[in-house]
């Protein structure tokens, strides 16, 4: 793996413990020489006397953004680092931390990384397509069509590759990535999906039918979801939980793959699986067999 010689650091307001990090982070680095810049959107919580620089240049002057925070500040990170090329590392600050690796207190564990010794995976996006909205609707989690307000009942269908999937009456739908399975989807009893798997899901959320389920489609497919000008109030489609988009009756969104990824750094001892026991608590009191 090549060395990164230049990090880019940031984190979001709100974040517990974040700030005392950040200015350790900044520590760190100046005591072993590492060039450093914070992001201006994060400049609030940096030392005095760091160097800034905007949120849209940070490709231009770093090979390695470091997230300080939740998952919701590595997605964040992500949206901005996405179309820069910029691959992302994440300090865990938050709470169970699926996308974020690094313990605040093993901030040693980063020289490894900065050295050259991590390994690294590219993650899929979807982009959602709206009439009335010129660019494309990004999600490194999550496409969500929900009420706009009070809950109620959604009414909508589905076509996958131009083929009718179902009609639904429920709260809402989450379209999710391998990403995103661990996130919104989860909750709503989806499956989870290995990082890697050319996939997403279709979870309804509490649809009127109890045959309704969760399904498994390629991530190469068209998604295209009517919504039934019969809906009595607005709806809107949300992206990682960052924005709402207005949805109008008889209107027709297009999902499908954004043509980039996001490349996540890990420590070169990262495991998935060890990830995934260890957050959801899998089987911790169950005895193991040794094989």
């Amino acid at each position: 793996m090549s060395k990164f010689k230049s990090i880019a650091i940031m984190s979001r307001a709100g974040v517990q413990g974040a700030e005392e990090t950040l200015t350790a982070l900044h520590a760190h680095f100046i005591n072993r020489g590492v060039t450093h810049f914070f992001a201006e959107s994060s400049s609030d919580m940096a030392p005095e006397n760091a160097d800034v620089i905007p949120d849209k240049s940070l490709g231009k002057h770093a090979d390695l953004l470091i997230v300080v925070g939740g998952d919701g500040s590595l997605i964040n990170a992500a949206h901005i680092a996405i179309d820069q090329s910029l691959p992302v590392l994440g300090v865990n600050r938050g709470r169970l931390g699926f996308l974020t690796d690094i313990h605040p207190q093993e901030l040693d564990s980063i020289d490894a990384i900065i050295a050259g010794d991590y390994t690294s995976e590219e993650r899929l996006l979807l982009q959602a397509e709206i009439p009335g909205v010129d660019e494309p609707i990004i999600a490194l989690n999550d496409l969500v069509l929900m009420p706009d307000g009070l809950s109620q009942m959604v009414i909508f269908s589905v076509t996958v590759n131009d083929q009718l999937l179902y009609a639904q009456r429920a709260d809402g739908l989450i379209i999710a990535t391998p990403t995103g399975s661990t996130a919104y989807a989860l909750s709503g009893g989806g499956p989870i999906l290995q990082p890697q798997t050319n996939a997403i899901t279709l979870v309804p959320m509490f649809p009127h039918t109890l045959s309704s389920r969760p399904i498994v489609i390629s991530a190469d497919s068209k998604v295209v979801i009517h919504v039934s000008p019969s809906n009595p109030k607005p709806l809107c489609l949300s992206n990682d939980g960052r924005a709402r988009y207005p949805i109008s009756g008889d209107q027709k969104i297009l999902i499908k793959r954004y043509p980039a990824k996001i490349r996540l750094i890990h420590p070169a001892d990262y495991n998935y699986y060890q990830m995934l026991q260890t957050k959801l608590n899998w089987e911790k009191h169950a005895e193991r067999t040794h094989l």
